[in-house]
């Protein structure tokens, strides 16, 4: 699925279909750890389900907490993939009205909720990163640390050779070309720049 963003923070929504309650929570999340230990913290211990699902990359998974199956995980799965949102979890927890609302309710009701929480979630275009290897001489480093911090790239590693560093950054792929054109110009054509 190629997901064209993430959320910005954590976003809520909370709504009534048929007596019953929803709270849909979502978070953003950089790994599996994180997108169950939301799940697991989430205290409503009054509420009838927590249902949930998480998007990370190629991994997911979803989960109907005692919903028939497929009316609930499933759904909400398809909610975030349908806006193509990555990197996130969603939890939607029901308090039970009194009313049943059959499995197509409450796939409509699971999956519309997620939705909406997402539709409304502060979000960011979610930018496709490089992982690349500097190498440079002692001198130059300094001035390339400036550039990386004013350019979002993250140093990963940092080895120190006879010769200079080679350091290991993660930066948006639309600032490779420009790092590369920076490293000539501050080594003098003597850096170099190599995709990991």
């Amino acid at each position: 699925m190629p997901a064209t963003f993430v959320l910005t923070g954590e976003a809520r929504l909370q709504q009534e279909v048929r007596k019953s309650r929803f709270l849909a929570r979502a978070r953003p999340v950089d790994d599996v750890d994180a997108a169950l230990a939301f799940v697991a913290g989430i205290g409503e211990r009054d509420a009838s389900h927590h249902c949930w699902a998480y998007r990370i990359g190629p991994l997911y998974r979803f989960n109907d907490d005692g919903e028939p199956a497929g009316t609930a995980g499933k759904p909400i799965l398809q909610a975030i993939d349908g806006q193509k949102i990555d990197d996130v979890v969603v939890v939607v927890t029901r308090w039970f009205g009194g009313i049943k609302l059959g499995a197509g309710g409450l796939a409509r009701a699971y999956g519309g909720s997620a939705a909406e929480c997402l539709r409304l979630a502060a979000k960011r275009p979610k930018l496709a990163l490089a992982v690349v290897r500097v190498r440079c001489d002692f001198a130059s480093a300094a001035g390339l640390h400036t550039w990386f911090r004013d350019h979002a790239a993250t140093k990963r590693d940092e080895r120190f050779l006879e010769d200079g560093v080679e350091l290991e950054l993660e930066l948006p792929d639309v600032e490779l070309p420009t790092l590369i054109e920076h490293v000539r110009d501050v080594t003098r054509g003597r850096g170099r720049v190599v995709p990991v």
